[in-house]
């Protein structure tokens, strides 16, 4: 069975940084593309950054420059290093794995508030 634990939320001032964290079991990881994404109170999930096999990523406009995804497929871990954050990156964060199937995490939250 796999199961994608997301960690490294919480509470941040505008302009600070925060790490999260995605920690896979269950299945082997290295092959797939793993993303994060967010939803914000009354809005669709929305994609934020992927990441794939061969560490090609992608980014929501909105976060390029500020968002950097990685992976460490030794660990089975995706990150998610986000700096110079805004109001409106408050959100819950959830890592997904891709496939044929995906996977998502119980998801982390983030608060960016003075």
């Amino acid at each position: 069975q796999v199961q994608l634990v997301e960690s490294g939320g919480g509470l941040v001032q505008p302009g600070g940084s925060l790490r999260l964290s995605c920690a896979a079991s269950g299945s082997i990881f290295s092959p797939y593309t793993m993303g994060w994404y967010r939803q914000a109170p009354g809005k669709q999930r929305e994609l934020v950054a992927v990441i794939t096999s061969d560490r090609m990523t992608n980014y929501a406009d909105s976060v390029k420059g500020r968002f950097t995804i990685s992976r460490d497929n030794a660990k089975k871990t995706v990150y998610l290093q986000m700096n110079s954050l805004k109001f409106g990156d408050t959100a819950v964060y959830y890592c997904k794995r891709g496939g044929v199937v995906g996977y998502w995490g119980q998801g982390t939250q983030v608060t960016v508030s003075s």
